[in-house]
């Protein structure tokens, strides 16, 4: 009889794990397929849409794809607001170059229908998608209770304030959501009721406080419930010509893909800094979309400066990375002269930099004429100039590009080209 049962037993559990193989575990269903049809209706209509865009030819989309799936079930069914997607790139053409997918498993955020610049580059587990999405969730708005507490904010940072009569207003709404879509770029600081008051002269106001400066606050003029009207003002505000390379944005900013012109300084020389931003900002405009215009913490990315030959008694240094090798600039000093910081990119672009680096200045003498061997040339320039010919430079590498290494990693994607 136990026999009988247990044979049973084991039928029916056979069974169920057939049913299983053959129709599939619901529960394991919750991650929304995207195609080009539903693609805006998902985005608009969630708070947050995490999104794997995958091949499955790729192996490490293989290995992603449970772990991305059992992740999206540990996201409450309560929260109406938050989507865990997929996008299968080989039949969705259209929507992997639309987000401009070149590598396999990509996984990007979208807030409020918009993708966030930063792609997810954390730990490939359970768990981190688990606090990824949490720390998403929470509200990157600090509130003070005192206007004395402003004082205290971050100053090497760039910071939005804003100040409100009541957190249900429209206003307040609107500065949320645009506070939210720019968490990665700005931090966001509000004082609301009683303590505002005397910023609130003339109604509820924003105002954006540049890094490293005093009583320079720039206010905003626009509608308070005009959202496009105030990203695009943020977005001017908080994502300037001259970034901050670190080690944690490095990725991103090498997978853009274009030279960087890098201000390695010391943390405490801010004037510096500032004579970069508006060297940049004066002569170098036409550059944007060709040059990465980045200043470093030359007392961290102390690799780099030891490749150009120099250390961080020599801060700042300037100088190109092309991805291919480094440039240094050769005078810091010079670097206020008008046109030379441009003639330095445009260098690059010509080549003349790779070229030099190899074989020495170019040449500002007329070319050898016909006929005329290298023996008689030196004569001459001995008699013309009373001395020897200089002897022949000998060709030589430049120092080879160091923040290359800082590109998405071959041990994680399936690289579809090499775009550096």
């Amino acid at each position: 009889m136990d026999a009988a049962r247990r044979l049973m037993s084991f039928q029916f559990t056979f069974f169920l794990f057939y049913l299983a193989v053959l129709f599939g575990n619901p529960t394991d269903t919750r991650t929304v397929p995207i195609t080009v049809s539903n693609l805006e209706d998902v985005l608009n209509h969630n708070e947050l849409v995490f999104v794997n865009f995958y091949a499955d030819w790729c192996r490490f989309s293989k290995m992603l794809e449970p772990v991305f799936e059992e992740a999206s079930n540990t996201v409450p069914t309560a929260i109406q607001n938050v989507v865990f997607g997929k996008v299968n790139c080989d039949a969705e053409t259209e929507v992997a170059q639309k987000f401009g997918i070149s590598k396999y498993p990509t996984l990007k955020l979208f807030r409020n229908g918009r993708v966030q610049k930063r792609e997810y580059r954390g730990q490939r587990s359970v768990e981190a998608f688990k606090e990824y999405i949490e720390e998403q969730m929470k509200s990157n708005i600090k509130q003070v209770n005192d206007l004395k507490e402003l004082n205290d904010i971050d100053s090497k940072k760039r910071n939005i304030i804003g100040y409100f009569n009541s957190m249900d207003s429209p206003e307040y709404k609107t500065f949320q959501q645009v506070a939210s879509n720019l968490r990665d770029d700005c931090d966001f600081t509000v004082a609301v009721g009683e303590i505002s008051k005397k910023e609130r002269l003339s109604g509820d106001n924003i105002i954006f406080r540049p890094p490293r400066t005093k009583d320079q606050d720039m206010v905003y003029l626009g509608s308070l419930v005009n959202k496009d009207l105030l990203t695009a003002w943020s977005t001017d505000k908080c994502v300037p010509l001259v970034r901050e390379i670190t080690f944690e944005n490095g990725e991103e900013l090498t997978e853009e893909g274009l030279p960087f012109l890098i201000l390695f300084h010391n943390p405490e020389d801010a004037q510096i800094v500032q004579k970069f931003n508006q060297i940049v900002s004066r002569e170098l405009l036409h550059e944007k979309g060709n040059i990465n215009f980045l200043i470093a913490d030359g007392t961290k990315f102390t690799h780099p400066l030891h490749h150009l030959g120099k250390s961080t008694k020599d801060l700042p240094v300037l100088a190109i990375d092309s991805f291919r090798h480094m440039y240094l600039f050769p005078d810091i000093s010079q670097m206020s002269v008008p046109g030379k910081l441009k003639q330095f990119c445009a260098d690059l672009h010509s080549g003349k930099l790779h070229r030099e680096f190899h074989h020495g200045p170019d040449p500002t003498q007329p070319p050898q004429i016909a006929g005329q061997d290298q023996q008689q040339q030196q004569q001459q320039q001995q008699q013309q100039g009373g001395g020897t010919a200089p002897q022949e430079k000998r060709p030589t590498t430049p120092p080879e590009s160091q923040f290359i290494k800082l590109a998405p990693s071959k041990n994680r994607y399936t690289l579809l080209r090499d775009e550096l």
